[in-house]
């Protein structure tokens, strides 16, 4: 059976319109005639032209396309593909990919997001040894993996986060993990478990400021999101935290989220262009130019964070496959702002290299 998909946008439109002639076919109906006005909606209209700094390279080449292969073989989702990252084509020519677990339907329905929103099948339980495999073919020093949504599992999804964290580290036990998760709902238990698994990095993304999150998260609390992050900071991970730019946020609003999460302790931030993907999505208010991003880099790495990536086409695992160095300064504290291992000056250095152990978890935005 296939994931029911209740809220469609964009390229997924071609999901109901297949979906839509298979069954016309079968009642031996010829498709384009009849029902079809009805279930589907109207064409998309034609975008606005980006600015000349928006560029996009084409998906090209055997790399590329012997990746998307693999993938697909696996079973594997990819944020790349389901969220329609116009960096695909970079980073996959470079075997710098986000494998997406829990599945690719999302339980969310954020106005910013192409993936799919609807009621997921349960979790694959040979997800995670799939994705160890991936990654140990391809032989990464740094990756990342992310997910959607699960607001209809108890945990949130966080018992198959650590599962899949733990077979990636038995099989490439040298790859430097960063785990990009939703908010679990607030519940700390199952932050817990996620790293209690052993990632090297915890990523969490605001993607707004406060003003607009309502509108941008449907379903989510900035409070909320602010409590994860400090929870997984006072348990001794390294955090990130990333937020789009060109919704319709003043400058002093990102200054000002920027220096709170300065005070939780978050170690790296990255900021990029918000990218309509199709015009269901919430409109963008304005591009920001580049020297704009710069200003703002130079801004947080005032504030002291250890590791700042800020472009228009910078997204979250945005050359990730280069920050290796990075985080290992991070653990080691040896980089500039970096705290190694603890939030302030009279919290103790855990003895774990992200601390926390096995938390408690009911039973993952």
């Amino acid at each position: 059976m296939a994931e029911r998909i209740v809220e469609t946008r964009s390229r997924k439109l071609r999901i109901l319109q297949a979906e839509l002639e298979d069954q016309l076919a079968t009642q031996g109906q010829v498709p384009g005639q009849g029902q079809q006005d009805a279930a589907l909606p109207p064409a998309p209209e034609r975008p606005p032209p980006k600015p000349d700094w928006i560029r996009m390279k084409m998906p090209a080449g055997d790399t590329f396309f012997d990746l998307k292969k693999r993938v697909a073989e696996l079973g594997l989702h990819t944020v790349c593909e389901s969220a329609s990252c116009p960096n695909i084509g970079e980073c996959w020519n470079r075997q710098s990919l986000t494998i997406m677990i829990l599945g690719g339907t999302c339980t969310r329905s954020c106005q910013f997001c192409d993936v799919p929103t609807g009621r997921p099948l349960p979790p694959d339980p040979t997800e995670p040894e799939n994705v160890a495999m991936m990654l140990g073919e391809l032989g990464l020093r740094h990756t990342v993996v992310t997910c959607v949504d699960r607001d209809d599992l108890p945990d949130g999804g966080a018992a198959h986060w650590a599962a899949t964290i733990r077979a990636i580290k038995a099989r490439s036990p040298d790859l430097v993990l960063e785990v990009l998760t939703g908010d679990f709902k607030g519940d700390t238990g199952a932050v817990d478990t996620v790293l209690g698994a052993g990632p090297d990095v915890f990523a969490h993304n605001l993607e707004t400021v406060p003003r607009l999150s309502r509108q941008v998260r449907v379903q989510a609390s900035y409070a909320r999101s602010y409590a994860v992050l400090r929870h997984a900071k006072a348990r001794g991970a390294i955090t990130k935290t990333g937020l789009m730019l060109g919704l319709g946020e003043e400058p002093e609003e990102i200054r000002r989220v920027m220096r709170e999460l300065r005070e939780i302790g978050v170690d790296i931030l990255t900021l990029g262009q918000y990218l309509r993907p199709s015009p269901k999505h919430l409109a963008v208010a304005r591009f920001a130019p580049p020297d704009e991003f710069a200003a703002h880099k130079a801004a947080a790495l005032a504030m002291g964070f250890p590791h700042v990536e800020s472009g228009p086409m910078v997204r979250s695992s945005y050359h990730a496959d280069g920050q290796r160095d990075i985080v290992l300064g991070l653990r080691r504290g040896t980089l500039p702002g970096s705290r190694p291992d603890r939030v302030g000056e009279d919290e103790p250095r855990s003895s774990d290299p992200i601390a926390g152990g096995a938390g408690p978890s009911q039973g993952p935005g």
